[in-house]
């Protein structure tokens, strides 16, 4: 036995076509992290890929999810439903996940708006974009010919201050952040809140977000709401069939209060969801609090989802420190994090500091951490962006302490996990689109296509929008890369000097290129971002995106990767125009013509 057994891939080839070795050292402490002894087989898998009218893979009873038996048989039905079942024999069991063979596809060809909720702010916000913006957004877009709204992750974090920015580093993605919730539509919402909401709105006239001073606001607001807020109808249905998920997030926001958001540093009993189930037995009105936050969040989500198809965006992993690494701490790696080899973007490599789950223990636990993540990731939703999609085969883990390019690629079970994203998606007749950029293996790509899993294209790497994938979503840029304008004034070339990073000039000049073939060198910013959409628009792919910050002509981009709250204002800076003026915007609409084409 090896390394490899375990899933740990021996050697790799680079973006720059050299295979790589990957050393002994690396592979030590990858297989400690797993709790893996090379020199032992790992365990036999308890999952099987199944299709109606299989052989049973051994002799045993069937359990359908739904919990009925259908006894002990040779073969499995040739009406088997799609889910997870079991089969329960003799001396083991087995989960037999019955998927269909492929996503759910979009219907018709149809463009929509790419949108960081927290900047798209309206007269009416609080400082950020909340989730009565997206409704208000939503229903503007779609009477202007819009199919759909991509937004980015909504994943909630830890109640304590500092509040987290980043939207791709979460405290859990299962659940939404209460700063997305518009105060006055909370019900039992009165003159407390609304003078509260007064006081809110001032916060607009800074495009800088103050996420402390909002969740200050808002907490106070909300609070006053509970009072007299009904414990039983919508919300103890909503808190019943969400179940143990919603307890146990619940139960970490209220010790968290108590004792910080990091669970590392809690009392010993409470470092473990059983363990700090007498805390949230002393606590129960607290605890009740924070699930109703989340039902709150919920019916405004819903309302939202009603205007326009929403396509939500689910985060590649979780803070260390938050409530979905305390919950699933025994599939979780100790000891390394993920991130990224060194590829022509970032010739040190990355590491995202987020821990990764262990391959065989996530089929030890039937999957259930991913089959909840995606699940909760698709109500309410028309689609689902999954970030760094690479990830369902293969994660680049990174020892604890160690070069993010001194590292090795974990393989894991894909066939399994894109059946369970088939699933999830057929469930919630959802679509599903993977973030399939930057370091891919070969065949990747054409496994998701044949998953119905929709490409992500965008014209800054891939000038010739007429070869895309019609299985594809295209785009100008995502938020970690440079808005048109920022490329095409030098605005980004300077954002990132004042960061005190060494842009690379040339790599930035390749991303122009695409755009500067399609108008005059001295073209306006706003002719070259119709320009750039206008291609796309004539590309075959199904789902066509534009940003917001495009639309209006936005020199900073969302995100500049590689800095820290003190070098740039990541996640936290507003789009210059409020949301009633976007909409009676002439380029806005203009912009919106050009995509329907």
């Amino acid at each position: 036995m090896s390394a490899a057994d375990w899933g740990v891939v021996p050697r790799f080839r680079g973006t720059d076509g050299r295979r790589r070795t990957v050393s002994p050292d690396v592979e030590r402490a990858i297989l400690e992290a797993m709790g893996a002894d090379a020199g032992a087989a790992p365990p036999p898998s308890p999952v099987r890929l199944v299709s109606p009218g299989d052989p049973l893979p051994l002799p045993g009873e069937l359990v359908l999810e739904d919990g009925s038996s259908l006894g002990r048989a040779e073969r499995l039905p040739p009406d088997l439903p799609f889910g997870y079942h079991r089969l329960l024999g003799d001396d083991e069991e087995l989960l037999l996940i019955a998927a269909p063979p492929r996503c759910p596809l979009p219907v018709e060809r149809a463009w929509g708006w790419a949108v960081q909720l927290y900047a798209t702010r309206s007269s009416g916000s609080w400082g950020m974009g909340d989730l009565a913006d997206l409704r208000e957004l939503g229903g503007w877009a779609r009477g202007i010919g819009a199919g759909f709204c991509v937004v980015n992750p909504l994943h909630a974090v830890a109640p304590n201050r500092p509040q987290e920015a980043s939207p791709y580093f979460p405290s859990s993605r299962r659940f939404r952040n209460p700063l997305y919730l518009r105060p006055e539509l909370v019900p039992g919402a009165g003159d407390e809140v609304r003078s509260l909401a007064a006081r809110a709105r001032q916060l607009n006239d800074d495009r800088l977000i103050d996420r402390d001073r909002i969740a200050e606001l808002k907490a106070a607001a909300i609070a006053a709401a509970w009072t007299d807020a009904p414990r039983g109808g919508a919300f103890a249905a909503f808190r019943a069939a969400q179940g143990s998920a919603l307890d146990e997030w619940a139960t970490f926001c209220t010790v968290a209060e108590r004792f910080g958001g990091d669970w590392h540093d809690w009392p010993a009993e409470l470092r473990t969801p059983r363990g700090a189930a007498a805390f949230a037995q002393a606590h129960p009105e607290r605890v009740a609090f924070h699930a109703w936050l989340q039902w709150l969040l919920d019916e405004q989500l819903a309302a939202a989802a009603g205007e326009i198809e929403l396509v939500g965006d689910m985060a590649i992993g979780f803070d260390p420190a938050g409530a979905d690494a305390w919950s699933w701490q025994e599939q979780l790696a100790d000891g390394v994090t993920i991130g990224a080899p060194p590829d022509t973007f970032n010739a040190r490599g990355q590491d995202w500091s987020l821990p990764p789950f262990v391959p065989h223990r996530l089929r030890q636990a039937g999957y259930r951490p991913i089959v909840e993540t995606i699940r909760a990731n698709l109500r309410h939703a028309g689609g689902l962006r999954i970030d760094h999609i690479m990830g369902l085969f293969r994660l680049w883990w990174v020892p604890a302490g160690g070069d993010p390019a001194e590292g090795a690629y974990v393989r894991y079970p894909a066939d399994e996990l894109l059946a369970i994203v088939a699933l999830e998606a057929h469930r919630a007749n959802a679509i599903v689109i993977g973030e399939d950029l930057g370091t891919v293996e070969p065949g990747v790509r054409e496994a998701l296509a044949e998953r119905g899993i929709l490409s992500y294209r965008l014209l800054m790497f891939e000038p010739d929008a007429a070869r895309y994938p019609e299985l594809a979503l295209a785009a100008v840029t995502t938020h970690d890369l440079p808005t048109i304008a920022g490329l095409w004034t030098g605005a980004d070339l300077e954002q990132q000097r004042r960061a005190s990073l060494a842009p690379d000039v040339a790599g930035l000049a390749r991303l122009r290129q695409p755009i500067a073939g399609l108008v005059p060198a001295d073209a306006d910013v706003r002719d070259a971002v119709l320009a750039a959409h206008a291609r796309l628009s004539g590309s075959p792919a199904l789902l066509v995106a534009a940003t917001l910050e495009d639309a209006l002509a936005v020199a900073e981009r969302p995100n500049l990767p590689g800095t820290t709250v003190e070098q740039a204002p990541n996640w936290s800076v507003a789009l210059p125009a409020a949301l009633e003026e976007i909409e009676r915007d002439p380029f806005v609409r203009r912009l919106a013509s050009v995509l329907a084409r």
